[in-house]
């Protein structure tokens, strides 16, 4: 939908203005955030802590299902008493499971979604103040971003300003 509503606006405002000198750029994000070095190290910082809890997790599995057989060989010759205190240690282990699981990693609400969002702030304040910067320097109305939502289904190579940002960006004049 949002590729059909920017597809109609162009043509809106190229048949509402068609005597302004209408200038559109586009950069390639994914590209931006494989070569600019603080995207790498803030990918590299997430990355890290997603290993470290994933190290957390597989560690508490591990330990359940070692557990599990362990009730299941001894489960026979167990009092019953003794049966259902390892049960319910074998349930709260699994709801410690999920419930890492929940807080980590749930979509949306999980701390690596927020961690993201903390440790990438910076860097992308940084790259939209480089695409603005270049934009104002090379007189363009509009900079799309070809990796997104919005399909980019033809650009000429002389309005790619997505060098021209990664050029700003690394000598950090934005």
């Amino acid at each position: 939908m949002k590729k059909y509503s920017l597809i109609f606006f162009l043509i809106i405002l190229g048949t509402t203005y068609p005597q302004t000198n209408l200038k559109i750029g586009y950069v390639d994000s994914e590209v931006i955030l494989s070569q600019f070095s603080e995207a790498i190290k803030a990918q590299g910082d997430l990355d890290a802590i997603t290993n470290k809890w994933t190290s957390q997790l597989d560690s508490m599995t591990q330990t359940y299902q070692a557990s599990i057989q362990d009730y299941q060989k001894k489960a026979e010759t167990m009092p019953d008493d003794k049966k259902l205190e390892a049960q319910q240690r074998i349930i709260r282990m699994e709801q410690e499971i999920l419930e890492f699981r929940r807080q980590k990693f749930q979509q949306g609400t999980g701390e690596i979604f927020k961690k993201q969002e903390e440790v990438f702030a910076p860097v992308k304040k940084k790259i939209y103040d480089a695409i603005r910067k270049v934009a104002k320097e090379e007189n363009m109305s509009f900079v799309f971003d070809k990796s997104g939502d919005i399909l980019l289904l033809y650009a000429e190579e002389a309005f790619d300003i997505t060098f021209k940002v990664l050029d700003t960006l690394k000598r950090g004049n934005n």
